[in-house]
């Protein structure tokens, strides 16, 4: 248990170190446009391993896969802080997302393996939850930090320790427990293939389709993903042993979960990733201090989830604390949309805390009632596909949550400017539509300098576009509260569940 949390204190500190020090890698690197890539490559890449290596540990056994995991992880990582533009650092990342997606798909499926009772099981997420509430709690402070003080490289580099000791007790103290099975199992690779390509281009799909429109190759590229969609559907019912099995979908509170986790991916990255750029850029906060006011999400999901395993089994109907999680993410959402640079420190850490309590109440439960329904069988791949939907869910979110961002602050720049006669507009516009000037200190100086040198109030134009950034991304953050919101009435679908005994499945009736 030691070295899977070692393995989920790896997925935290990824997710929060870097979403904290994202504007500092943007402005070294430049490229705003590939701002999202780096949350989305990691997230797309991930989706795509996550059911494989899911289906594969339930096949051949967990452990030499979450070794494997450790070990790319950890060399990915290198390539990061080792990244000289951004298109690498997008690569890395997906390599990165490749080991994160072995790591999701292996090491949480490993739990039920030890302990099959799912009361023990609850208890001992106390060992997920502090070791992901370190890694939450620590990574917006420690990433603030070390891009202050020592640039955003070693927000990767600080993975490199942690993965060592992880594939030291994951390699010395995970039992290799491997399922018992007559006859040969031909793995789906073409299931597999497909999945990737279904996947990927809707991520192409999605990303292109609210910069250029509804063009002649993204109508070509929708109609693409609907027939590997197809071709999947059909390959799944012919193999023998199917990379997903379609049956799953057919149970429809595996269906509601799978629905939930989609919303919290989506949810989740997008505060994650978003919420830093709106303290840095838009409130004119030093990384640093955006670190500090972001760190209640992540003490607060240990908080959450501490609290979750005390009360979730004592419940009458478990799915309640799903309920009050959701509905504390929809009103961190309007605490975070209605804040402004005037909104006290307080109000922000709230509405933050407000955030990590919900996920502790969120994404423990959401594996445990998967796993109680599917039973002991489908524990890998049940799991992974809860994780591949979070994901999902989160590709979905910063894209989405991206492209509205973008094209409004471009729009609101301009509406911001106009008033000053169409040839200041077309000389400072491109300049001020790119928001590396609100998070970079010596770009935003020079800017400064030769705005005074033209009679212009630089710092009031300054102030003007960080106005229309904060109104973009609450634009984004009040989507995320609609997502919440539609959470807490699907959970209404989720009927009573029945905590099973060891080597039963658990009954929702």
């Amino acid at each position: 248990m030691l070295g899977i949390g070692l393995v989920n204190m790896l997925v935290a500190l990824d997710q929060t170190v870097v979403s904290t020090a994202l504007p500092s890698i943007v402005a070294e690197l430049h490229g705003f446009q590939y701002y999202a890539w780096i949350a989305s490559a990691y997230l797309l890449a991930s989706i795509v391993t996550v059911p494989v290596f899911g289906r594969l540990g339930d096949y051949f056994g967990r452990k030499r896969f979450v070794v494997a995991s450790v070990i790319v992880f950890t060399v990915a990582s290198l390539l990061c802080g080792l990244a000289t533009d951004m298109r690498f650092l997008a690569v890395a990342r997906a390599l990165q997302g490749v080991g994160g997606g072995m790591m999701v798909g292996t090491a949480f499926a490993s739990i039920p393996d030890l302990f099959p009772d799912p009361h023990a099981r609850v208890r001992w997420q106390v060992v997920m939850a502090a070791a992901y509430g370190i890694g939450t709690a620590a990574g917006p402070s420690l990433g603030g930090w070390l891009s202050q003080h020592f640039g955003w490289r070693s927000t990767f580099f600080v993975n490199l320790p942690v993965g060592v000791l992880a594939f030291y007790f994951i390699w010395a103290h995970l039992p290799d427990y491997r399922r018992e099975r007559s006859g040969e199992i031909r793995i789906d690779w073409a299931g597999a293939l497909l999945v990737a390509l279904a996947l990927g281009g809707f991520q192409m799909f999605i990303e292109a389709v609210p910069k250029d429109g509804l063009t002649t190759g993204n109508v070509v590229l929708g109609a693409a993903v609907v027939l590997f969609v197809a071709a999947l559907l059909a390959c799944e019912r012919r193999a023998t042993h199917p990379m997903i099995p379609l049956d799953l979908f057919r149970d429809p509170q595996l269906v509601t979960l799978f629905l939930l986790s989609t919303l919290s991916g989506f949810v989740m990255f997008s505060l994650i990733f978003f919420a830093p750029l709106m303290l840095q850029g838009g409130f004119g906060l030093s990384p640093q201090e955006a670190g500090l006011l972001a760190t209640p999400i992540a003490a607060c999901i240990a908080i959450g989830s501490l609290i979750n395993t005390r009360i979730v089994m004592r419940l009458p109907k478990p799915t309640l604390t799903l309920t009050i999680g959701f509905g504390l993410l929809a009103a961190a959402s309007v605490g975070l949309a209605l804040s402004n640079i005037g909104t006290s420190h307080l109000w922000l850490e709230l509405s933050m805390s407000a955030v990590g309590i919900g996920l502790g109440f969120i994404l423990n439960n959401l594996n445990v009632f998967g796993q109680e329904i599917a039973g002991r069988e489908r524990f890998g791949i049940t799991t992974a596909l809860l994780q591949s939907t979070r994901m999902v869910g989160g590709m979905l979110g910063t894209s989405i949550v991206a492209t509205l961002v973008n094209r409004r602050y471009v729009d609101g720049v301009q509406d911001a400017i106009r008033v000053l006669g169409t040839a200041v507009t077309e000389r400072w516009q491109p300049r001020l539509a790119d928001p590396q000037v609100l998070i970079d200190v010596s770009l935003r100086d020079s800017l400064l300098a030769q705005l005074r040198a033209a009679g212009l109030d630089g710092p009031a134009l300054l102030d003007a576009v960080r106005h229309v950034l904060v109104q973009s991304i609450h634009i984004g953050i009040a989507l995320t509260g609609c997502a919440a919101l539609i959470a807490v009435m699907l959970v209404r679908r989720i009927s009573h569940i029945r905590f099973g005994k060891p080597g039963q499945s658990a009954s929702a009736k």
